[in-house]
């Protein structure tokens, strides 16, 4: 027998039967407090979403039922009673006792799942971070006939089931009873519960009391009747104050029908950064479901706090986050256009108030024009820039300037400012936030604009130049100062400009200050390092320090007959035009202005004691 027949012989091994997960229920509580929610006091809305779904569930089949849900809570206990749908004892075994089935994923509900609250069927276990014993007394109105029916489980993993007499609970509803665990009695307090409930459910479409205090105050802020806009305005500025901590600068209506979205957005009243990231409040058909829905809106929109209810949003495992899906950046360019929609209705029907926006969120609508042509466009004539001319808008200063000169860095516009108005020469400081992008833009939306960046090749081309005469005869004084200043990396240049009060401008761009930049690193290094940056020297026009001839202490400093004093005046001049270009100093420079003020010290002295 060949080893092919021996082999097809031999008996085919049986199937094993399949064997079942262990789950340590201690360990998955863990697992939850820790790492899924955010907070133990998630466990009062997994009540009250299981209480508001059984609700929801029973008027799907009795359109009429009572839609009630009460809490009592007393002496470290919690009873919630709802009149929902109810359970038989086939359902507590299969739903109760089944950790991640849902109800709303039985038969018959599956096509009604977007009527519910919750879908991932773990939210009574939310129960155990603060009770050590959870018990549920239920009585079910689809089997009118079935007994009521108790389940009651221990955070150890046991439970027991028993059916009870009618008389225990005649009508159908359930009633969750819970007993703290130690530690957390605070969370079962009464005016604990009566706070989560209010802050988690005050939107719910169902009457739900704690005690005898209603819960639920419906309508929704934003869609109540007020007697005009004033009244609205000033109740919903009462809304923020009480939600958020703050009286908004204006209110934004957030409605988007086909998304199921009604809310609004409070406008800050201060100023925040563009990196910081704003928390919204979103509810998800009534129930609250965070507080921080970052992702709710547009980056560009920092500048506002939403609060909003969706059935349409998908939420997270834990219910305390938005799932990213298409209906969610949908939803989030839907309200970045009401937002848009608001800031071009101020602009063309309420100047003031766009104003008294702009004055503090100037920063947040640039950058929205900077990716939205129409709201640059729009917003052209508002949005305020620093300007050679004041504090102006775009377009008042288009209209000023033939060619729009704009500097990229503060510290090139503080070098040029004071010149560049002395002669005419229109310049937009680009240095803060979106600025220079924005100016660059001007001509997308404003064809006959012309746009710059301004050089110091073009400060200098605007500025006059001295009789060829009178430069020559002072060559030997140019000649002293740069050489004094040529290890800096800065050229000596004469011209005449006003103001007459400066006596030099320093002008450099930015390939100058990378090649000064690179030249100081090759000082500094090793031969090995210096030897790569000196491989990779420019041909970048040097920074230049331009003399002003028509300024008197800058002649007075050209008529000295001594080079070396000279040499000294040209470095103080250097270190001034620095400081009055508010520009960092670098250890060189800073070396220089000691030297030369010590070196005018000694100057001085050395005159005073020549003439005693």
């Amino acid at each position: 027998m060949d080893s092919q027949t021996s082999q097809a012989s031999q008996p085919s091994p049986s199937p094993q039967a399949p064997h079942t997960f262990q789950v340590d229920l201690r360990g998955l509580v863990d697992l939850l407090s820790h790492h899924l929610y955010s907070s133990p006091k998630v466990y009062l809305r997994e009540l009250l979403q299981n209480a508001v779904d059984a609700v929801t569930a029973r008027r799907a089949d009795e359109p009429g039922a009572p839609a009630r849900v009460r809490l009592h809570a007393e002496g470290g206990a919690l009873r919630v009673e709802d009149t929902g749908v109810g359970l038989t004892e086939a359902d507590v075994h299969s739903l109760l006792a089944t950790i991640g089935r849902s109800s709303k994923r039985t038969e018959g509900l599956e096509e009604a799942r977007s009527d519910f609250l919750g879908q991932f069927g773990i939210g009574l276990l939310a129960c155990f971070v603060v009770a050590e014993r959870i018990r549920v007394v239920s009585r079910s109105a689809r089997t009118p006939g079935a007994p009521p029916v108790e389940w009651t489980a221990s955070d150890d993993g046991s439970y027991t089931v028993r059916t009870l007499p009618d008389a225990e609970r005649p009508e159908p509803g359930t009633t969750v009873h819970l007993v703290a665990r130690a530690g957390a009695a605070e969370w079962l307090a009464p005016e604990r519960v009566a706070a989560l409930a209010r802050d988690f459910g005050s939107l719910l479409p169902y009457d739900v009391r704690v005690g005898d205090e209603a819960v639920t105050d419906l309508p929704a802020p934003w869609d109540r009747p007020y007697p005009g806009p004033s009244a609205r305005r000033v109740a919903l500025a009462r809304h923020c104050h009480d939600l958020f901590g703050f009286t908004p600068l204006d209110t934004i209506d957030l409605s988007v029908p086909l998304a199921g979205i009604r809310g609004v957005a409070y406008v800050l009243p201060s100023a925040v950064s563009p990196a910081q990231r704003a928390g919204h409040r979103v509810h998800l058909k009534g129930m609250l479901l965070t507080e921080r829905a970052e992702q709710l809106l547009p980056d560009w929109a920092f500048f506002v706090r939403c609060v909003l209810d969706t059935d349409s949003l998908r939420p997270t495992a834990s219910r305390e986050a938005l799932y990213e899906d298409e209906t969610l950046a949908g939803v989030r360019e839907a309200l970045g256009e009401r937002i848009r929609a608001w800031l071009t209705g101020l602009a063309a029907g309420d100047p003031e108030r766009l104003a008294a926006f702009l004055a503090v969120h100037h920063l947040g609508v640039k950058s929205l024009a900077r990716h939205d042509r129409e709201m640059l466009r729009t917003m052209l004539p508002w949005l305020p820039f620093e300007t050679t001319d004041g504090r102006l808008s775009l377009e008042e200063f288009a209209q000023r300037h033939p060619v729009v000169h704009f500097t990229r860095t503060v510290e090139e516009y503080r070098q040029v400012a004071p010149i560049a108005s002395a002669q005419g020469i229109g310049v937009v400081n680009g240095g803060y936030t979106y600025d220079s992008e924005l100016v660059q833009a001007l001509p997308s939306v404003r064809p006959a604009t012309e746009v710059a960046e301004l050089d110091a090749e073009t400060v200098t081309a605007h500025l006059d130049a001295v009789d060829p005469a009178e430069e020559l005869a002072l060559s030997g004084f140019l000649a002293a100062a740069r050489a004094r200043l040529d290890p800096l990396g800065c050229d000596v240049v004469l011209r005449a400009f006003h103001p007459l009060s400066v006596p030099a401008l320093h002008l450099d761009d930015r390939d100058a200050r990378h090649e000064q930049a690179r030249a100081d690193a090759e000082a500094q290094a090793d031969d090995l390092w210096a030897g790569i940056l000196g491989s990779l020297r420019g041909s970048a026009p040097r920074a230049r320090l331009v003399l002003n001839h028509l300024n008197p202490l800058v002649r007075r400093i050209s008529a000295l007959p001594d080079p070396e004093l000279i040499g000294t005046a040209a470095e103080s001049l250097y270190g001034q035009a620095l400081l009055m270009a508010q520009r960092p100093l670098r250890p060189a420079d800073s070396a220089l202005l000691n030297r030369a003020f010590i070196g005018l010290l000694e100057w001085a002295t050395h005159s005073e004691d020549g003439r005693a």
